[in-house]
Order: structure tokens, then C-alpha cells, then sequence
């Protein structure tokens, strides 16, 4: 997802519930939804580091720092974001 002034997003389907992250491994320059989902984890496709969609957290070694994580609700079936500012 590509808005105007924000990095690119990725948003994500974890068992019914969605949430919204930047889209960029914050360890190299990869697209995160390039990567492989695994529930409610993200793997980064260049060196298979991983982050909590949840949380934003650095999961799995060589990445070390979270990903920004947005607070987001459901409205009439559009995702929205309900701050610009990241959480995480």
C-alpha cells in the first residue's frame, strides 16, 4: 500500500484480525511482504530475519530493530489508520 507522505505499508490478515506496518525490513532494504507470513510473524526475504505484525518487534537475528506498527480499525470495510505516527 502506497500513500502519499507515508512509507510504504504492508497490512496483514493474522487469524481475522488486521494490522498495519511499514512495509521496509529496517535491517536491509527488502520489502517485508515479499517475505514469508507465518501466522502472526513476518520473515524478511533477504536474510530471513523476522518481526511480530502484532508488535513490531525483531523476531528472529539480524534484525534488531522493530518495524512501525499502526493502530488501525475497520470502517465500512476500508482499513484505516488511525494515527500517522508509528506505535512501535
Amino acid at each position: 500500500m502506497f500513500l502519499e507522505q507515508l512509507p510504504a505499508l504492508a497490512v496483514y490478515n493474522v487469524d481475522g484480525d488486521i494490522f498495519v506496518t511499514d512495509n521496509m525490513c529496517t535491517h536491509g532494504n527488502a520489502m517485508l511482504t515479499d517475505g514469508y507470513q507465518d501466522g502472526g510473524i513476518i520473515e524478511c526475504p533477504f536474510h530471513g530475519g523476522s518481526f511480530d505484525i502484532a508488535t513490531g518487534a525483531a523476531k528472529a537475528f539480524p534484525c534488531q530493530v522493530a518495524i512501525k506498527t499502526y493502530p488501525v480499525r475497520i470502517e465500512d470495510g476500508w482499513v484505516c489508520i488511525d494515527q500517522l505516527e508509528g506505535v512501535a
